[in-house]
């Protein structure tokens, strides 16, 4: 399997977000109606947050020092969660969901340059994507950067963090048509 097809997946998320969100000045994409709901730009900071969370166990691997967890050894098992956690990131959002507190936005104010942040983000996990070739070409399976017992192969972790970015871009979408469609004062 080529890493090509998230590159190109990456690319048209990433285009997606600066087409729509480009013109928006800092306190627009820092908008948002009230406490439980995120701004455009807190959307794009937990892409890049959870994203990264993701690299260090990609790093152990690369480095033979992973140690993966006894249930990844069970082809079922990292079906079952990698079909599990595929299916709850999907970008039509009918269930809202709950993150984990480890992937919060960081802020609820951020610069007008979170969009140039995302990405330089989206092409250094581009060029991450690339790298793991060999490792999905050998079924490598990792764990989730939140829950050690929860496993799926590493192309599937590639397919979530896609869906995840197109999920969060259409939550997004939706945040932005809000804000604009409140009264001025």
């Amino acid at each position: 399997m080529s890493t090509q097809r998230w590159t190109i997946e990456l690319d048209q998320v990433t285009k997606a977000f600066n087409d729509e969100f480009k013109a928006l000045t800092e306190t627009e994409i820092n908008w948002r109606p009230n406490a439980e709901q995120w701004s455009v730009a807190q959307n794009i900071h937990h892409l890049i947050v959870v994203n990264e969370t993701y690299y260090p166990t990609l790093q152990k691997i690369k480095n033979n020092s992973y140690d993966l967890p006894w249930l990844g050894q069970i082809a079922f098992i990292t079906r079952f969660f990698g079909k599990t956690v595929l299916a709850a990131v999907q970008p039509d959002r009918r269930k809202k969901m709950k993150t984990f507190s480890l992937w919060e936005p960081g802020a609820s104010n951020f610069g007008g340059d979170i969009l140039l942040q995302f990405e330089k983000h989206q092409d250094g996990l581009k060029k991450l994507i690339e790298s793991c070739q060999d490792l999905i070409e050998r079924n490598v399976v990792i764990s989730s950067p939140v829950n050690k017992m929860i496993v799926y192969k590493l192309e599937t972790a590639f397919d979530i963090m896609v869906a995840h970015e197109k999920r969060h871009l259409e939550q997004a979408r939706e945040m932005n048509q809000i804000r604009i469609k409140q009264p001025k004062s």
